[in-house]
């Protein structure tokens, strides 16, 4: 589920941005691989038991026929390939050959180095809160969600059902990380991570994580190492997962046997179950309009990051319009509308932080938010 936040240029590239995975919209702060570090949490650092045990039963290889007895390709006499292949036989028990024989048909991609070097550059956000918001919530979107919940109700509702997390929110954010499964990207998801590892300097050893875990989860999942494509940041399936969180969250939802991030049935179980886990509280209000009585509100720090006693909103002349408000912290949103310059107020609860740590964006939360609720409305429940 994630990945960067990046603000890539606009225009020409808008529509590449929506592409890029989970956590893939436009960001609040350029350290993208920083914001899916913290969205992974402790996945990133090792692969569940039952992964590395797959390492006995399948005698070291994954799928395909591919064998070599030293790199070659794109990233022949790379150090840092090499050592890197040779900590996954020592540690995770590849078998060596087969590794050399994936990775000697890996491709640098020039166009990966360019996206994030395009990247790190940051021509900045779009302009406002509403600009963000109707580049998703629009009518065709609402529909195309709508379409999305009814071809999939009974998964949608067993979601609900067994993880707490409303059928609209699952909705949502498949809406916003990939149409509904109509953007994937276009990347072959081991020649993104390994161009990342080998030529992203500052985030090499984020990408070799992923890379680490990506291979884990293509041996688990027996799945050929070089066919799964996603975004240019290695980002996977409706709900476009780094590889880390999908040892973290992924599950088998429609039982066939296999965790795919690219079958709709499991990426609706795996994003109920990582808001599950990520603290979801059933039944609890994501974000309500406020009141305001006074201005106050606009020069206080505001935002996902920032916690408020509701009797401390209420002094500064700020109340959810509706709602039982919350016997425990809440966020204040303030956000930002051009031409105006004017912070359009809203009470932000448990859930609205939650739907953050699946990208670190008040926009994003709040986008997915208001995307669900339109959905939910049209589809009549």
């Amino acid at each position: 589920m994630y990945l960067p936040k990046n603000s890539i240029a606009r225009g020409a590239m808008a529509l590449l941005v929506l592409s890029l995975g989970a956590c893939s919209s436009v960001p609040e702060k350029k350290d993208t691989a920083d914001s899916s570090a913290q969205q992974v949490t402790k996945s990133a650092q090792a692969a569940s038991k039952s992964d590395q045990a797959q390492a006995v039963s399948y005698g070291g290889k994954g799928v395909g026929n591919y064998s070599a007895g030293a790199l070659s390709g794109d990233f022949a006499g790379d150090q840092r390939l090499v050592n890197f292949i040779e900590n996954l036989v020592q540690t995770q028990g590849f078998d060596r050959q087969y590794l050399y024989g994936v990775f000697s048909q890996v491709r640098n991609r020039d166009d990966v180095s360019r996206l994030w070097a395009s990247s790190s550059n940051d021509p900045g956000s779009p302009k406002g809160w509403n600009a963000y918001r109707d580049r998703f919530v629009t009518a065709a979107n609402i529909q195309r969600g709508t379409e999305f919940w009814q071809q999939n109700a009974p998964y949608l509702q067993r979601a609900q059902q067994q993880y707490g997390v409303p059928a609209e929110y699952i909705v949502g954010i498949m809406g916003i990380e990939t149409r509904w499964g109509r953007i994937l990207g276009k990347h072959k998801v081991i020649d993104a991570l390994t161009t990342s590892a080998i030529t992203n300097e500052r985030r090499s050893q984020f990408f070799f994580d992923e890379l680490k875990n990506y291979m884990l989860m293509t041996r688990s999942e027996r799945m050929d190492p070089l066919a799964p494509k996603g975004s240019f940041a290695g980002a996977m399936g409706y709900g476009q997962f780094m590889p880390s969180s999908f040892h973290g969250y992924a599950v088998d939802f429609n039982g066939d046997g296999v965790r795919d991030l690219w079958n709709p049935q499991d990426a609706i179980g795996s994003i109920a179950n990582y808001f599950a886990k990520s603290g979801w509280q059933p039944g609890g209000e994501v974000a309500v309009p406020a009141e305001v009585t006074s201005n106050t509100y606009a020069s206080v720090p505001d935002g996902y990051k920032v916690k408020y006693s509701m009797a401390e909103l209420n002094r500064m002349g700020v109340a959810p319009k509706y709602g039982n408000g919350s016997a425990g912290s809440v966020h204040l949103l303030a956000l930002s509308t051009v031409p105006n310059g004017y912070k359009e107020p809203w009470v932000g609860y448990k859930n609205f932080y939650v739907i953050t740590r699946y990208n670190h964006s008040n926009y994003y939360a709040m986008t997915v938010h208001l995307l669900a609720q339109a959905v939910r409305e049209r589809v009549g429940k």
